[in-house]
């Protein structure tokens, strides 16, 4: 049964959107990007490559050993793997409420928008929590590693803006919706 605008406003029968599936979707490849470049490409960091100067006392295991190069691989496989997991919940999410239509889904500004957030908040809140609280990592240590890590935050939260910016500009969708005919809110 089709709501009006006038019900999806007052919070009656409002279909449920695309913002959280975009938003987790958008974590898990935002820290695909993070893992995959800055940790196995360009191999400026792993998981605990800065521990020997963290903030919580973890112990250090220097990336020049094979000893200390098997555990950080290990933390970064973990990592991927909630990355992974994200994505996975992301999907699960979008196929559960995208009943018709999906192509229109996966070409809408809307969910791009809604995932560019999910990225820009993986490294704002990654960012804040690895870099800076806890210590144990930095995105390219060394004596310019603040301005590094800075530059991640600023990226993260250029991300959030364009990707709502984005989302805010495409059309609102109904993802149970039959007919071509869209109603309710933007979500």
């Amino acid at each position: 049964m089709a709501t009006t605008a006038g019900e999806a406003r007052d919070g009656l029968s409002q279909p449920s959107g695309i913002q959280l599936p975009g938003i987790v979707l958008g974590v898990g490849m935002g820290g695909f990007v993070d893992g995959i470049l800055l940790h196995q490409l360009l191999q400026w960091h792993h998981m605990l490559t800065s521990t020997d100067q963290d903030h919580i006392g973890v112990k250090y295991y220097s990336p020049h050993t094979v000893t200390g190069l098997e555990m950080n691989t290990v933390w970064d496989g973990i990592f991927h793997t909630v990355c992974w997991l994200s994505v996975l919940l992301g999907l699960a999410f979008l196929y559960a409420r995208v009943t018709h239509h999906r192509l229109r889904v996966w070409t809408s500004p809307v969910l791009w928008g809604w995932m560019l957030v999910g990225w820009g908040l993986f490294n704002v809140v990654e960012g804040v929590l690895d870099h800076h609280i806890l210590g144990i990592h930095h995105v390219h240590a060394g004596d310019d590693q603040v301005w590094w890590d800075i530059g991640f935050l600023s990226l993260g939260a250029l991300l959030v803006a364009v990707g709502f910016l984005l989302q805010r500009g495409g059309r609102p969708f109904d993802p149970g919706a039959h007919s071509g005919h869209h109603e309710g809110r933007r979500t």
